[in-house]
């Protein structure tokens, strides 16, 4: 390949692409912005009042008996104390009350809804979604569903995102926040694009077309460089 050939290639390879090298240094500014004013994620603690044993009135083997139960956990909703049932093969979980025993429809909901009260000390929620996937704001990075979505009417966004298996908030954001996070995850992973195999097949062709670019400059250096004058 001659120098004119490859310095041409580099030249409007090099302009073809550069968007992608633009887009990754933008990216690369944001994190150092995002790791300045983003909270760190909420520690995985449950909350909630503290539990008294004494009014727990029935026992597990008594709650649980006959059920296809994998685990259990004991849980404070409302000052009364749950059984909370992970049952075999069922995602929803599954609410005994320990001081009837009886199953209770509706306190998964209940219970998630005071977890995210505790954590923003407010009444002033409204809960605006249930995930069972992941989106373009609650990504897989955050790894747990299912999670529920709760709006605080505060004029600035602020919501979070409430497990109530681990019985705590999964995340937590604001309008701010979230387009600190979006402009990174459109830079830096093309969130843009909504297909995956799109976008991943999309991130290959920019990387591996700035990988042949900064190897035809090297080559051009190499190709261009000052020859040795013979010495005589």
């Amino acid at each position: 390949m001659s120098p004119r050939l490859t310095r041409k290639l580099h030249r409007w390879l090099g302009l073809l692409f550069s968007l992608s090298i633009l887009m990754s240094s933008g990216s690369g500014v944001t994190h150092v912005i995002m790791t300045r004013t983003q909270s760190p994620p909420p520690a995985a603690k449950p909350s909630g009042a503290l539990l008294d044993a004494a009014t727990i009135t029935v026992p597990p083997s008594v709650a649980l008996a006959g059920r296809p139960i994998a685990a259990a956990n004991l849980r404070n909703i409302g000052g009364i104390p749950y059984y909370q049932c992970f049952v075999v093969g069922q995602q929803n979980l599954l609410y005994l009350n320990a001081q009837s025993g009886a199953e209770t429809p509706g306190a998964d909901a209940k219970y998630a809804r005071e977890i995210a009260r505790d954590f923003l000390n407010s009444e002033e929620l409204t809960q605006t979604n249930y995930l069972t996937a992941f989106d373009s704001e609650y990504i897989g990075i955050f790894r747990i569903l299912p999670v529920y979505r709760f709006d605080l009417a505060d004029g600035k966004g602020t919501r979070v995102y409430v497990s109530t298996m681990t019985g705590s908030v999964t995340r937590h954001t604001d309008d701010g926040k979230q387009f600190e996070a979006s402009v990174f995850t459109n830079f830096h992973k093309l969130g843009f694009i909504p297909n995956k195999d799109a976008r991943d097949w999309t991130l290959t062709l920019l990387t591996s077309a700035t990988f042949v670019v900064a190897l035809l400059g090297i080559a051009l250096f190499f190709m261009t460089r000052p020859k040795k004058r013979a010495v005589t």
